[in-house]
């Protein structure tokens, strides 16, 4: 597989910054709050979106954010990333034909994703012919998951206000991300994946946010079969995780979770305190 150029003409940015606030005495105290940007993405010089992120890993990003949306489908004919945060943009080049972009571009969904999430072209058809592993998940191996967990998040603990997203293999972290909205690092772990060659049947993806639609159907589109969060669930989210087969698990931290669909594939081996 060819790697496309990854070209930035900055190559770190804070993710956080300081300021001053006063607490309810009047009293000041520094204080970290997260980073935000305008990230505009280009495909072929052609203006896609504009993204607003924490600007993590913008190339990831945004090769994740076209593969989504069905705009790239060829890794091997990508060219290069050039990421411009004084110009903030993004362009991905590639060599892959894209005759219908303009009708994609033209069906457009903003959903509830944070800030404002978007999906172009006819996503859910793309997944009619989609079918997932199955696999069994242990009770056990999920708290050491949801322990190895605690250890990431450094921009929410240091600032708060962004959402933390894992693409995990049993108890590991193999690749962990945060950005102002949970679409924008769901987003940048698939190019990641993506970009790697990697397959999505063995893993198990976790989100600090709620699981939407949008979450569902990005996660069933790289492949993986578990969807984990410690947040709730939207009534869309959990009717398409039953029609595409997705084990969703929420309200998970610490040893209490709640099943909302594939209860049959977990092993409950391990028999949790109510008082924990």
């Amino acid at each position: 597989m060819t790697q496309p150029k990854i070209i930035k003409t900055q190559s770190d940015i804070p993710q956080t910054i300081d300021v001053t606030v006063f607490d309810e005495y009047g009293e000041p105290m520094t204080k970290q709050i997260a980073c935000e940007r305008a990230l505009t993405v280009y495909l072929n010089w052609r203006e896609i979106v504009t993204l607003m992120t924490l600007g993590a890993r913008p190339d990831m990003l945004v090769l994740g954010y076209l593969r989504n949306q069905g705009l790239l489908h060829d890794v091997d004919a990508l060219d290069s990333v050039i990421v411009d945060w004084e110009t903030q943009s993004a362009a991905v080049v590639t060599n892959e034909q894209n005759d219908d972009i303009e009708e994609t571009l033209s069906k457009k969904t903003v959903t509830s994703g944070c800030g404002q999430g978007t999906m172009f072209g006819n996503v859910m058809k793309k997944l009619d012919d989609l079918v997932l592993p199955t696999p069994q998940l242990k009770q056990s191996t999920l708290y050491g998951l949801l322990e190895s967990l605690t250890h990431h998040n450094d921009t929410y603990k240091a600032a708060g206000a962004v959402h933390g997203c894992a693409v995990c293999k049993d108890t590991d972290i193999l690749s962990f991300v945060e950005d102002i909205g949970r679409h924008n690092a769901v987003d940048t772990l698939t190019g990641e994946m993506w970009l790697q060659g990697q397959t999505g049947g063995d893993k198990i993806f976790y989100t600090t946010g709620r699981l939407t639609s949008e979450m569902v159907i990005k996660v069933a589109q790289m492949g993986i079969p578990v969807l984990l969060s410690r947040s709730g669930v939207t009534q869309m989210g959990f009717d398409l995780a039953k029609q595409l087969g997705i084990t969703m698990i929420a309200r998970a931290k610490g040893h209490r979770f709640q099943v909302f669909n594939g209860a049959e594939n977990i092993d409950f081996d391990v028999k949790g305190s109510r008082d924990e």
